[in-house]
């Protein structure tokens, strides 16, 4: 079973919770619209890619996306968790590439059939080492970046999050319920494109996270 270190705290990863479309810009560039719930799917825990290995580029696809995201770890599960007390059920925050293979997740549309394999596969789930709740004052008030190669390809303020962090934990502890160890990858701005090999993907939050991650070739 996977595990993450937050402070002297180690917590066994139990499910990963990942939300799609929640900045509206990058909805559009999907084409896609916003509900007036959150949009969750489900990534195995097999899917993590841990700080300091590569990013591994699967030879059955050929369009491998980035798509960055502030994840949440939980610390203290629960059920229909009231949004007001959501974060005390938070350990820590990292940085997260929910990467996707583009192709075969639109074919897999196309087909009407479910897209687990394009968002599930091996090193699909990239998480930087966490950082302990209180390092960050205000989820729902910061910014972080993704550059490639030294050159800046997302940018996100989460002030522009449709569904906050308090909202989604009480969202998914109220339909799946939250276990101590789950992860949540609350969504990705605009600006998702395809990686390839040999590049440096560098995630920042400023002043928090700032980690390196190189694309295998």
């Amino acid at each position: 079973m996977p595990q993450i270190r937050i402070a002297d705290q180690t917590l066994n990863v139990a499910n990963i919770f990942c939300v799609g479309r929640n900045f509206a810009a990058h909805a559009a560039e999907m084409g896609s619209t916003i509900g007036e719930e959150p949009m969750v799917f489900i990534k195995p825990t097999s899917a993590i890619l841990p700080a300091g290995e590569a990013i591994p580029l699967p030879a059955w696809s050929k369009e491998i996306h980035h798509e960055t995201e502030l994840v949440v770890a939980i610390g203290k599960g629960g059920r229909n968790i009231d949004p007001q007390d959501a974060m005390s059920h938070v350990a820590g925050y990292a940085l997260g590439l929910d990467l996707t293979a583009r192709d075969v997740q639109a074919e897999a549309k196309k087909k009407g059939q479910p897209w687990t394999l394009s968002k599930g596969y091996y090193g699909a789930a990239v998480l930087t080492d966490f950082v302990p709740a209180s390092a960050i004052a205000d989820p729902a008030r910061t910014t972080f970046t993704l550059h490639i190669d030294g050159e800046l390809r997302q940018e996100a303020d989460t002030r522009q999050m449709v569904f906050t962090v308090p909202t989604l934990i009480a969202w998914i502890s109220s339909r799946f319920g939250l276990t101590e160890g789950d992860l949540i990858y609350t969504g990705t701005p605009e600006g998702v494109g395809p990686i390839h090999a040999g590049q440096t993907l560098q995630l920042t939050l400023p002043g928090v996270i700032d980690q390196r991650f190189v694309v295998a070739k």
